[in-house]
């Protein structure tokens, strides 16, 4: 019974009145689950072997299914942002001689898992165009990621729900 253990996508459920092997397997965002209980299947090994081949039955299936790719989905609030704007931050950076310096930081997606970001100086630009640089380089990217009416659609969401437009 060691070996049941390690089964990938096989778990053990021994709560309450519940007890059993839980099946799951996973294709394009939906899960698909299984419980075998002991008292069903005639006790504990035998709900193990009715998990297992429905669990190799079960990934057959899943990888019959083709498989879809992760659709981007636009952000468009978040409550810690301070600035008004999402992926513009008010921030300060600290150079090589340990001098804090204040920034208008930029960050933004162009594909799934990357991450990028860049930042305005604010003693270099002042307050006002290190932010107005910032937004405008935002704008952009939103609109070579998501397309030209990305911004069009963020204020209109914005105006729908009756808030401050964030672009």
């Amino acid at each position: 019974m060691a070996e049941q253990q390690n089964e990938k996508g096989i778990s053990r459920i021994d709560s309450g009145s519940t007890h059993g092997w839980f099946v799951r397997g996973y294709r394009n965002g939906k899960t698909y689950s299984r419980l075998f209980s002991d008292r069903k299947c005639g006790g504990r090994d035998e709900a193990w072997q009715a998990a297992l081949s429905y669990r190799d039955e079960l990934y057959s299936n899943l990888e019959k299914i083709p498989s879809k790719p992760r659709e981007r989905r636009m952000v468009y609030r978040d409550s810690r942002n301070t600035t008004g704007i999402l992926g513009v931050s008010r921030t300060r950076k600290k150079d090589a001689q340990g001098r804090v310096s204040e920034c208008y930081s930029v960050s933004w997606r162009p594909k799934p898992g990357q991450q990028k970001c860049t930042s305005f100086s604010i003693r270099k630009y002042g307050e006002k165009k290190a932010f107005d640089l910032a937004v405008s380089l935002r704008k952009q990217k939103l609109r070579e990621i998501y397309g030209p009416s990305v911004i069009r659609r963020i204020n209109q969401r914005a105006r729908k729900k009756g808030e401050k437009s964030m672009l």
